[in-house]
């Protein structure tokens, strides 16, 4: 019996020894906010539209995550991108296969059943600064980004009796847009250490150079080529994971 616990004594005891080690171990690199590290983010966002965006759909949330560099100096570089999805789509790329009372036929000869959504997304990169205003890594977070954004209508045929919008066949339909984006960031970013928490809470603003991605339309029965600006403001917040880099063989979070 004692054979079998003493495994067990030797494990505890060394457990403890290596915790008092590290309680009296001087404060690390991370803890006095000047150390540099790679941030990752989970975000979550909800925005309202402007610009042509608004005349096309409506509120609409995100959900992302990106990589930051953060220096010694609190500059932060990095890269992001974000799903965007909305439930209501105000245009109806469908009116040209709807009867004089609005609904569509499918091929069962039988009323179906669609719903329009909004879907998108966006990508770039990042780059800013975290000003703060005391000894913790914690202030005010301005951000500049720029990248691509793309939004488009997402038909859904519930009853899939509507043999017009399967396939390729879809994306005469969808208006799938895209073009260079720009993104602006402010707001308060707390970056922690160890179980401390680390995230971001603030305003967001996108402004979207966008055109057509779709060589036709079949509800118009052309190219949508006209340039448009889609607008979104709105706030997003992160939950932050930090990774440290102190001394050279040193890292840790």
């Amino acid at each position: 019996m004692f054979q079998k616990l003493l495994p067990l004594v030797f494990t505890v005891c060394c457990a403890v020894s290596l915790t008092a080690q590290t309680a009296s171990e001087p404060k690390k690199p991370g803890k006095d906010g000047k150390s540099k590290g790679v941030l990752a983010h989970f975000t979550l966002g909800g925005h309202l539209p402007a610009g042509d965006l608004v005349k096309r759909f409506g509120v609409n949330g995100s959900l992302g995550a990106g990589t930051e560099f953060l220096t010694t100096q609190n500059w932060i570089f990095g890269a992001e991108g974000a799903f965007l999805f909305g439930s209501k789509a105000k245009e109806d790329p469908l009116s040209i296969l709807r009867t004089p009372s609005g609904d569509i036929i499918g091929n069962d000869r039988s009323i179906a059943s669609t719903r329009l959504q909004q879907r998108g997304m966006y990508v770039g990169a990042t780059f800013g600064k975290l000003v703060k205003f005391n000894d913790k890594r914690a202030g005010l977070r301005l951000t500049l980004g720029g990248g691509w954004a793309q939004h488009r209508i997402r038909i859904i045929d519930d009853t899939r009796t509507i043999e017009q919008i399967k396939g390729d066949y879809k994306k005469g339909y969808d208006r799938l847009t895209g073009g260079p984006a720009l993104q602006q960031f402010i707001g308060w970013q707390q970056v922690g250490y160890g179980r401390s928490q680390s995230w971001m809470f603030g305003f967001e603003f996108n402004q979207a150079f966008t055109n057509t991605r779709r060589d036709w339309d079949f509800t118009e029965m052309k190219k949508l080529d006209q340039s448009r600006v889609d607008l979104r403001f709105g706030v997003r917040l992160a939950w932050t994971l930090p990774f440290y880099t102190g001394n050279a063989e040193d890292i840790y979070y």
